[in-house]
């Protein structure tokens, strides 16, 4: 794997397989759905190890920290991106 430092919110909430397609982590981004550690990111966030992302989907939330940031990941590798917390 190669790694990277940072790498824009709405590419790694893709890229980890969170949310499925990049523009669709963007609309959740500008409608105030995702948040960086405790303040609603913007989609162009560069998002670091380390972060802690909170995620709404309707009536569920998703509270993750970012363990690593690659550029490309296989399917059965996204779920090393992160931990759920």
């Amino acid at each position: 794997m190669i790694f990277q430092k940072d790498m824009r919110l709405d590419k790694y909430l893709k890229v980890s397989r969170l949310i499925k397609r990049r523009t669709v982590a963007n609309e959740a981004c500008d409608a105030g759905r995702v948040s960086v550690n405790g303040k609603t990111a913007r989609a162009s966030y560069d998002v670091k190890v380390g972060d802690n992302i909170s995620i709404s989907f309707g009536e569920r939330k998703v509270n993750l920290r970012v363990t690593a940031v690659n550029e490309t990941v296989r399917k059965d590798d996204a779920a090393l991106l992160y931990e759920l917390i």
